[in-house]
């Protein structure tokens, strides 16, 4: 039997563990990126460049070493190739050697503590950098040449005058460690090995419902009030990771609660009316969020060829609202509904466009009444009320 070792190189062979390098030594094969087993050529060893999983294996079925040593940057838990290889060599039962990570090494090397980081990729993965900033006292991010990006979506969102500490080329001759903020970054160019931290000492990791309705920059346009917000937001139960829908946007408070919610996620927003998608992309900078794309357009043409949601919220349909709702069912069975509705005929249109879909919807009004200070005495003022129907396929 083969014996597999899977070799996390840390950094370069100056981070290279004890136990790692006592595997190389023993080992009768090298495979790797040419970078890696080049840090060995002093060893005579057969050396095999190779990082591709499927090159691997095909070297791992002709070769008759016993034993084999597979290099990969970094740590193998973190990131790494050695994921894939995992299951790519499953047959042969490949052991796990960890490395040095980026992460640990470069927080180290800023005299920073880490066990309460977010760990994100931003290298080849549509990641919320903002909401990570937004949520964490620090953010350690992978890049690979969009640091550029990555600085003009931090200052777009209100980051600019963050602190940021930028790694290159870590544990080579090369590294380069500086300090700078998120706004002095533009203009400077980085190799495509570079790490960052970013530090905000006013993070804040509310999922927030419910939001008072004067902290939303306001129009012409409709906006769903606070506390019909937070029923809504209830009826919906988002998941972190969630792509969701808000048909009929509005000024976008919805949207801004279900971005909150699905911070690691994706929502999706529609309008007909452009300048309830403008006051969209505002509410979105004022609070920070990256995770939402606004459209201007009529559901549901303007849902198609995107990334198929977990939930949606219906705010305004046009009078589309069968299409709508199976158009939505017919891409996801399982996903969640919530509807908003005025008329009595609206919400009995939402309930029927479930029942067609052959889901039974539930149905509750929420009648909100407001005090008012009139002197030293409060009255309450009634808002319109609101008729809610959610139903899902198999969430309830």
């Amino acid at each position: 039997m083969k014996e597999i070792n899977i070799i996390g190189m840390g950094m370069s062979e100056k981070t290279l563990t004890a136990e790692a390098l006592e595997l190389i030594i023993e080992a009768d094969i090298l495979i790797g990126a040419k970078r890696l087993i080049n840090e060995f050529s002093h060893m005579n060893k057969l050396r095999y460049n190779a990082y591709l999983s499927n090159d691997i294996l095909e070297i791992m079925e002709k070769t008759d070493a016993e034993k084999i040593a597979i290099l990969v940057s970094g740590d193998v838990g973190f990131y790494s190739a050695a994921e894939k290889l995992v299951d790519v060599l499953n047959d042969y039962g490949p052991n796990l050697v960890s490395g040095i990570s980026s992460v640990s090494y470069f927080f180290a090397k800023c005299s920073l503590p880490w066990k309460d980081a977010n760990l994100i990729s931003c290298h080849g993965i549509d990641t919320n950098i903002v909401s990570s900033v937004r949520r964490n006292r620090y953010t350690f991010a992978l890049t690979g040449k969009n640091i550029p990006e990555l600085q003009k979506e931090l200052v777009k969102y209100g980051f600019s005058d963050l602190k940021v500490w930028i790694g290159e080329n870590l544990g080579s001759d090369d590294e380069s460690i500086q300090e700078s903020k998120i706004s002095d970054l533009d203009g400077m160019e980085f190799s495509s090995l570079t790490v960052l931290i970013i530090e905000n000492p006013d993070f804040d990791s509310r999922i927030r419902t419910g939001i008072p309705d004067e902290e939303f920059i306001r129009g012409k346009v409709p906006m769903t009030k606070s506390e019909v917000r937070a029923v809504c937001l209830s009826k919906l139960s988002l998941s972190p990771t969630d792509i969701a829908y808000d048909i009929g946007c509005g000024t976008g408070s919805v949207t801004i609660e279900m971005a909150f919610s699905a911070y690691e996620g994706k929502v999706y927003a529609f309008d007909k009316n452009e300048d309830a998608i403008a006051l969209l992309e505002q509410n979105c900078q004022k609070f920070h969020l990256d995770n939402v794309d606004g459209i201007c357009g009529l559901a549901p043409e303007c849902l198609k060829d995107l990334p198929v949601p977990d939930v949606a919220f219906i705010g305004g349909s046009s009078g589309n609202m069968d299409e709508i709702v199976s158009y939505l069912h017919g891409i996801n069975d399982k996903m969640r509904f919530v509807i908003t509705a005025v008329t009595l005929e609206n919400a009995m249109a939402g309930l029927d466009s479930l029942k067609n879909v052959g889901i039974s919807g539930d149905i509750v009004q929420v009648a909100v009444s407001k005090g008012k200070q009139i002197g030293d005495l409060h009255m309450l003022m009634a808002q319109n009320p609101i008729f809610i129907i959610s139903g899902s396929g198999a969430r309830e």
